[in-house]
C-alpha cells in the first residue's frame, strides 16, 4: 500500500438511548461503529460494503467530521482530526470534502449551481478571490463534464447524474486530498453509474485523489478499488486487495455477499454453490456477544461466543504466501471462491470504461447488484 494519508485506529460511535421525559437517563446506546480501524494510501480507493444499517454511511460522517466520535483516532498526515476545533478543524476540513449519496436532497433547491459549487469558496475565501469565484465555478463545471453556461440554472433543471456532477464539482471546489463518497451512484441509472464512476476515475488520476468509496453495487466496488473492506454490524470483518476480497474471500459473510450477486452466464450459475443466511441482522443496541456473525454464521461453535475474533491474517494462513493471507474476523477462516475471476462474464466483469461526454450517447455499465 502507498504511503498512508488517512488511518483509523479504533474508531468508535455510541448513539445513546434514553428514556423518561422529566428526568431522562441513559438506558443503552446504539453502536453503529464500533472498533474501526483501517488506513487510506496516498492515490488509492478503499471501498466499503456491507448490507444496509452496517454503519457505513456513519463512518463517511465521522471520516469528514460531521460527527464526532465517542472513541478512537481519525489521524490525516499524523494529525489526530479528533482533537481539533475551531480554525485547525476547518484547515483540515478543507482536505476531505464527501459526496452524498441522494443527488436530489444535497442541493440547495433554492440556490444556483453556480451559487452551490462557489458556497466552499465562501467559507474557505483564501482559496479563491471574491472576483475569480464565477471563473473558478464555470472551470469545476467544465472539469466533470458540464456545460460552464449552466451556472445560473437550478438543480430542478438537471437530470440525476449531471445533479451527481454539480456534487462531485462542489467536493472538488477546495481541491481537496480526500474524498469520501457516500454510495454516490446508488440512486442512478446503470448507464450513468458508469458514467460518473468513469469520471470520478479520471478526476482520480489528474487531481491526485485518494477516495473511500462506499457503495451496494458489489461490481461497481471491485472496478474503482484498490482495496476493500467488508463492514458488518459496526465492525470491519475482512479487508485486503480487490482480488483477495472477490477471488480469495475467506471470512463467512463475505462469501455469503459475493453468492448473492446474480450471474448472467446460465452455466456458471447452475453449478454455483448459493450461501442462504439465516435469521436477521441483530439490533445494533444489542449486538451478539463474542463474533457479532455467528448467529447467522453455518461455521460457529462455542469459542464464536466467548471469544471476539482479531481482524489480522488468519491461523490457517499466517505461514503462507498467497492471496489467501490477508486480514479476516474470523476463527474458522478458510478460503471459498465464490465469483468467477476479474474479465469474465460474471460479476467480477467489470463495467464498460469511457465516459461520454454531453450529447453523446450513454456508456454501457456493469449490472446494478444490491446486497440489500
Amino acid at each position: 500500500m502507498a504511503e498512508p494519508i488517512l488511518q483509523v485506529r479504533g474508531l468508535v460511535k455510541h448513539y445513546p438511548l434514553t428514556q423518561g421525559i422529566l428526568f431522562r437517563k441513559q438506558v443503552g446506546a446504539v453502536k453503529a461503529v464500533d472498533g474501526v480501524d483501517l488506513e487510506l494510501g496516498r492515490g488509492e480507493t478503499l471501498g466499503v460494503v456491507g448490507e444496509s444499517g452496517c454503519g457505513k454511511s456513519t463512518l463517511a460522517r465521522l471520516l469528514v467530521s460531521l460527527e464526532r466520535p465517542t472513541e478512537g483516532s481519525i489521524l490525516f498526515k499524523g494529525e489526530d482530526v479528533t482533537r481539533l476545533s475551531g480554525r485547525a478543524l476547518k484547515a483540515v476540513r478543507r482536505n476531505i470534502q464527501m459526496v452524498f449519496q441522494d443527488p436530489y436532497t444535497s442541493l440547495n433547491p433554492r440556490m444556483t449551481v453556480g451559487d452551490i459549487i462557489g458556497e466552499p469558496f465562501d467559507i474557505h475565501p483564501e482559496v479563491a478571490p471574491k472576483g475569480d469565484r464565477r471563473r473558478k465555478v464555470q472551470e469545476l463545471l467544465d472539469v466533470v463534464g458540464l456545460n460552464p453556461e449552466y451556472v445560473n440554472r437550478y438543480p430542478h433543471q438537471f437530470s440525476g447524474g449531471q445533479r451527481q456532477r454539480i456534487g462531485i464539482a462542489r467536493g472538488l471546489a477546495l481541491r481537496p486530498e480526500v474524498i469520501v463518497a457516500d454510495e454516490p451512484v446508488s440512486a442512478l441509472d446503470v448507464s450513468v453509474q458508469a458514467q460518473v464512476i468513469n469520471l470520478l476515475d479520471r478526476l482520480q488520476g489528474e487531481f491526485g485523489l485518494s477516495y473511500v468509496f462506499i457503495a451496494h453495487d458489489l461490481s461497481i466496488v471491485r472496478h474503482i478499488s484498490d482495496r476493500v473492506g467488508v463492514m458488518y454490524l459496526g465492525r470491519i470483518v475482512e479487508i485486503g486487495s480487490d482480488e483477495e476480497i472477490y477471488d480469495h474471500p475467506t471470512h463467512p459473510y463475505t462469501q455469503a455477499l459475493l453468492s448473492a450477486v446474480p450471474v448472467p452466464d446460465p452455466e456458471a450459475r447452475r453449478h454455483r454453490e448459493r450461501i442462504i443466511l439465516t435469521g436477521d441482522v441483530p439490533s445494533p443496541a444489542n449486538p451478539p456477544s463474542g463474533c457479532r456473525f455467528r448467529t447467522r454464521c453455518w461455521k460457529a461453535r462455542e469459542r464464536c461466543a466467548l471469544e471476539v475474533p482479531l481482524l489480522a491474517v488468519p491461523a490457517a494462513f499466517r505461514y503462507a504466501e498467497g492471496p489467501a493471507a490477508h486480514d479476516s474476523a474470523c476463527h474458522f477462516a478458510e478460503e471459498k471462491q465464490v465469483v468467477p475471476p476479474e474479465g469474465g462474464t460474471g460479476p467480477g466483469a467489470p463495467p464498460a470504461k469511457g465516459d461520454p461526454g454531453p450529447g453523446e450517447p450513454p456508456a454501457e455499465g456493469g449490472g446494478a447488484t444490491r446486497l440489500t
